[in-house]
């Protein structure tokens, strides 16, 4: 038997939700809803001297109540074109004093321009995990974000099970899930049914592809970035995944779905010579606007100081240890869970290398040069 719903659900009980609005300018008020903002009146009472109207518009249903000594109420109402809407005024007042910002229902996405600096983040000096979005664990691995182009999570969950989390999308320009240590269960929209995403696989969520977790192993982790670093995330509550049409070669805003497996991974040269490679196939989905690989040591190769031509470059320590050196800079160790980031043009050297040692690194965009010293 399916369990009864929680009383604020069970149908029938709540009828109307509303935002209640007291106002010392009753009448100014209402008008102003109706004729400026283009709200309905639904009901108004009592009919000898109205105190109180219900309005309704634009997803919002307003309780506009007469008071002599009022609090102002701050609403936003988003609209399709900002310029057309109230004679283009981006904040008004109604006559009783209430606030109201009007915004752009789907504003652009903006990334703003990198500000590019030399990032050492190790897990060993932070404690700084924090609860986020579905009770997931977060730490902030880039923590002044480049000036707000890139956002880098080092996310966990510690406990195996079911995720509190809904069918939901990104406005994102870019984003990568790499899955670090244990699993987790996804299921994409119109990529086929729920699958798991081991330790070393990783995916790439297009923009505002619908997609939901679903359960993970004790001690889940997962590296993910996005860009811009400042990004909406929203509830679908009417799609259900996962959804009847496999469509794998379909774009979300110019990019395609990718799952990357480690198992099926081809190793190569990678751009540093000493490491060899394996390529996600992320370049090519995205049209080159991010490129990820995972490096690892190939001993008995030395390993020359370089510098690189690309805007981001991010690296996350997967296994194993190493020396950072870049030009001015003291020389940082770097080991397991702790990542860096490299700005252009900076030459860097490598020191030490473990024979183990591991390297997931996000480069924005995937094309750029690297040049030895």
């Amino acid at each position: 038997m399916p369990e009864d719903p929680s009383p604020a659900t069970r149908p029938g009980l709540v009828r109307r939700a509303e935002v209640r609005l007291p106002t010392p300018d009753f009448d100014a008020d209402m008008r102003y809803f109706i004729d400026a903002l283009g709200f309905r009146l639904d009901r108004i009472w009592p009919a000898d001297g109205p105190a109180f109207a219900g309005l309704s518009g634009h997803g919002t249903a307003i309780l506009l109540e007469r008071s002599v000594n009022p609090a102002p109420v701050a609403l936003r109402l988003h609209v399709d074109d900002p310029a057309a809407f109230a004679g283009g005024e981006a904040e008004l007042t109604t006559p009783g004093g209430h606030r109201i910002t009007v915004a752009h229902a789907d504003p652009p996405l903006v990334i703003p321009e990198t500000a590019h600096e030399f990032v050492v983040r190790r897990l060993a000096d932070s404690d700084a995990w924090v609860i986020g979005r579905a009770g997931m664990h977060y730490r902030d691995l880039v923590p002044q974000r480049l000036g707000g182009a890139i956002i880098a999570s080092h996310i966990r969950i510690a406990e195996a099970g079911p995720v509190d989390d809904m069918v939901h999308y990104h406005t994102v320009g870019f984003q990568l899930i790499f899955c670090h240590r244990g699993w987790v269960r996804l299921v994409y929209e119109d990529q086929g049914p729920p699958f798991v995403l081991g330790a070393g696989d990783c995916v790439i969520q297009p923009p505002e592809i619908r997609h939901r977790v679903l359960e993970s192993s004790a001690g889940f982790e997962v590296i993910e970035i996005g860009v811009p670093a400042e990004h909406l995330t929203t509830i679908d509550h009417e799609m259900e995944l996962p959804t009847p049409d496999f469509r794998p070669d379909r774009e979300f805003h110019g990019t395609r779905f990718v799952l990357h497996r480690e198992a099926d991974a081809v190793w190569g040269p990678w751009r540093i010579p000493g490491f060899e490679a394996r390529e996600t196939g992320i370049g090519e989905a995205t049209n080159g606007i991010a490129g990820v690989q995972v490096a690892r040591r190939a001993p008995g190769t030395a390993v020359p100081a370089t510098r690189h031509d690309g805007d981001i470059l991010f690296g996350f320590v997967r296994e194993g240890a190493m020396s950072l050196e870049p030009d001015g800079h003291p020389r940082r160790d770097v080991a397991a869970g702790d990542a860096f980031v490299l700005p252009p043009n900076l030459t860097a050297e490598i020191h030490g290398p473990s024979d183990d040692l591991e390297i997931l690194e996000v480069a924005l965009p995937a094309g750029f040069a690297t040049a030895a010293d």
